[in-house]
C-alpha cells in the first residue's frame, strides 16, 4: 500500500491540512513572511536529516541542466505560494483560506493538459468542476 501514489497523495493532503492549522496558530503575533522563513528553515533541516538517514544524497553535478532549471522554477513558485498562503492565513480563517488554496487542483488540471499533454476524460473534467464548486461553497461566509 505504501508503494502507491494514492497513499502518498492522501498523506500529503493530511499534512497539508495540518500545515494550515499549525500555521494559523503559529503566525499569531509574527510577520507572515518571517514565519515563512522559519517554516522553510525547518523544512531544509528535516530534509537534510532525512536524506542523511536514508542515504539518498546525490551529486549536484550529476543532475541534468533541465532538471535544475525546472526545480529552481518550482522552488520559486513554492516560495511565492507559501508567502501568499501565510499572508492569507494571517488575514483570514484557515477554513476559508485552505479551500481557495486548493484551486491549485483546477490549475494543475488545466496546466497539465495545456503544457504536459495530459488527457482528462469527461468524468475527470466533471471532478475538476465539482472541486471548483466545492471551493466556492467552502469559501463563502454566511
Amino acid at each position: 500500500m505504501t508503494a502507491t501514489w494514492q497513499f502518498w497523495a492522501f498523506l500529503s493532503a493530511i499534512f497539508a491540512a495540518l500545515t494550515a492549522i499549525f500555521a494559523k496558530v503559529g503566525i499569531s503575533g509574527i510577520n507572515s513572511d518571517f514565519a515563512t522563513l522559519i517554516r522553510t528553515i525547518v523544512i531544509i533541516a528535516a530534509l537534510c536529516l532525512f536524506l542523511s538517514i536514508t542515504g539518498q544524497w546525490q551529486r549536484p553535478g550529476a543532475i541534468p541542466a533541465k532538471s535544475w532549471v525546472f526545480l529552481v522554477l518550482s522552488g520559486l513558485a513554492t516560495g511565492a505560494s507559501w508567502l501568499a498562503y501565510f499572508r492569507a492565513l494571517q488575514l483570514g480563517d484557515a477554513s476559508h483560506v485552505a479551500p481557495i488554496d486548493k484551486l491549485s487542483v483546477i490549475f494543475v488540471a488545466i496546466f497539465g493538459v495545456t503544457f504536459l499533454g495530459e488527457k482528462l476524460t469527461a468524468i475527470n473534467w466533471t471532478g475538476v468542476v465539482l472541486i471548483g464548486a466545492g471551493v466556492i461553497l467552502l469559501a463563502l461566509k454566511f
